[in-house]
């Protein structure tokens, strides 16, 4: 009997998703606000008497993000992946997660091309830190800036003023392989 190598990516069978050259993701997540912890959102820390409480460091944004990489190649999401019952993520900074996702984006052959964003709370306001916002979740993510959105909302009746929420879509392009 012949040893049998197991099967590689370019030995896999083809199947409909792995035709697709466009992905979307769609994420979205929540966090309240608690006195005595940082305010971070998009990887940045904002000036606020409150932070958003979270076993991580709470970053909504990051966290949506991640949830939208992870959706797009079909991957578990963010919370089996970083389980909130597990002491290692406690305090993390949202930025391992969000690296984690765009690495199984990577092995999955795509590449991400656009995020848009949208941060949903009363205070603080969004606007007067949108574009460092913007500029850190750039970089975080490898894109230029003019293909991250980031916009801020008031909840205005939704009943949300303690909480923070945001939703994130991706589009992810197929990598084309040179070879």
């Amino acid at each position: 009997m012949a040893d049998r190598q197991p099967a590689t990516k370019k030995d896999a069978p083809e199947t409909r998703s792995s035709k697709l050259r466009i992905r979307i993701g769609y994420g979205w997540d929540s966090h309240e606000f608690k006195r005595g912890i940082p305010l971070r959102l998009g990887g940045v820390t904002l000036p606020h008497p409150r932070g958003l409480g979270g076993h991580s460091d709470g970053d909504v944004l990051l966290h949506a993000i991640t949830d939208a990489l992870l959706g797009a190649v079909a991957a578990p999401d963010i919370g089996t992946l970083f389980s909130p019952s597990d002491s290692r993520w406690k305090g993390a900074d949202s930025a391992i997660f969000l690296a984690e996702a765009l690495k199984r984006v990577r092995e999955a052959g795509y590449a991400l091309a656009k995020l848009d964003s949208t941060l949903i709370l009363a205070m603080p306001k969004i606007a007067p830190h949108s574009a460092h916002i913007r500029a850190r979740v750039a970089e975080l993510l490898g894109l230029p800036a003019d293909c991250v959105g980031v916009k801020g909302k008031t909840p205005e009746g939704m009943g949300t003023d303690d909480a923070a929420i945001a939703h994130a879509v991706v589009l992810l392009e197929k990598k084309i392989s040179r070879g």
